[in-house]
């Protein structure tokens, strides 16, 4: 197969990371990366230590509104599609980037895979939910990571397409945990530059979606609560915050929230398995806390990953500081055997189902 990949955002690296892997064994693949997160710690660092091969195209497409960089997005990518004339797109997860992937390749005929597919909110009001049900209904095979996911594909008359092959995150966290070995927890660099030494014992925040993020007032309740924990909290702040949270922290008094700039994937997920609990808004995290049997606090009004939820493994959490503290309090059950994500093998999987889909080998 020749397959034309877009990927554009950290989560898409991840995976990608380790389906192009298994991907190129076989098959030719065309990597497009449309620069969504551009920043060197948000994109390059990523491509480096997973090994990821440089994009065949960098679009250069970010910022902007969700009309105008979907718009833009869409444009490049049809030109790009249209030079390399592939047997198949494939495209991850819910971001700007895999929505104008996919609807650029539906009008060339050209057909669609999409990797974590069936995933819903059950809301509109969220971009990404609108990005997720757009692409499934234009692809042509959906490789879905959790029966949950199946399920939701089924109720929408969509399970004929549908597939089960586990996470590649999955893959991901247990290819590259085994990689860091013993590495130490590593000095981070602070948002104004300067080196900071990681904490014995530390908290591990991520918050960067737009509905805990735009309101001053919202973000404060989140920077206060990880504010009064029993040691300090570890936050890489995402570019587009980066002066709002600094501005915030200096009004409030904010002294043990440790404001870092972005990592990589590989100090991610150190942090990860070496913190006391994680509190987030990321999809991807709130897995990764699970893999690594981290009790983690999702701030968010909807269940993203239900499997996440057995046992007080994972709890939602309003962006209200008492919640957050209470939820960070609640006693984990956990399941020792209990692994719905798949067996690690999800990237050979998604191979064997495209393949089988159209015909090669």
């Amino acid at each position: 197969m020749k397959v034309v990949t877009v990927v554009g955002a950290r989560p898409q690296f991840i995976k990608a990371a380790v389906v192009s892997r298994e991907l190129k064994k076989k098959h030719n693949e065309i990597l497009v990366h449309t620069g969504q997160h551009y920043d060197e710690n948000m994109s390059e660092i990523f491509f480096r230590e997973m090994e990821i091969p440089k994009p065949d195209y960098n679009l250069g497409i970010a910022g902007g509104s969700h009309g105008k960089m979907t718009g833009n997005m869409l444009i490049a990518i049809e030109e790009v599609l249209l030079k390399e004339n592939p047997d198949a797109l494939l495209v991850y997860g819910d971001t700007n980037s895999t929505l104008a992937a996919a609807l650029a390749a539906v009008k060339l005929h050209i057909p669609v895979c999409h990797v974590e597919a069936g995933n819903r909110l059950g809301t509109l009001n969220n971009p990404e939910e609108v990005n997720r049900i757009c692409t499934d209904h234009v692809s042509s095979l959906l490789m879905c990571c959790t029966e949950s996911a199946k399920e939701f594909l089924d109720k929408e008359g969509l399970g004929n397409k549908g597939v089960l092959v586990g996470d590649p995150m999955y893959d991901a966290f247990l290819y590259y945990s085994s990689r860091l070995m013993n590495r130490q927890l590593e000095q981070v660099v602070d948002l104004s530059g300067g080196e900071v030494s990681v904490p014995e014992k530390f908290y591990y925040m991520t918050c960067h979606r737009e509905e805990n993020t735009s309101k001053a007032e919202t973000l404060i309740e989140i920077l206060v609560a990880a504010n009064s924990l029993d040691a300090p909290t570890i936050y890489p702040v995402h570019p587009r915050n980066r002066e709002k949270v600094k501005e915030l922290c200096e009004r409030y008094n904010i002294k043990n929230v440790i404001t870092i700039q972005p990592i990589g994937y590989l100090q991610s997920i150190n942090f990860v398995k070496n913190a006391k609990r994680i509190i987030t808004d990321s999809g991807g995290l709130q897995r990764e806390a699970f893999f690594a049997k981290v009790p983690c606090v999702t701030v968010f009004d909807y269940v993203i990953w239900p499997e996440t939820m057995i046992g007080n493994a994972n709890q939602l959490a309003k962006a209200d500081r008492k919640d957050i503290l209470e939820k960070l309090c609640v006693e984990v059950r956990w399941n020792e055997s209990y692994q719905p994500f798949g067996a690690g093998d999800s990237a050979k999987k998604i191979i064997e189902a495209m393949e089988k889909k159209y015909g090669i080998s």
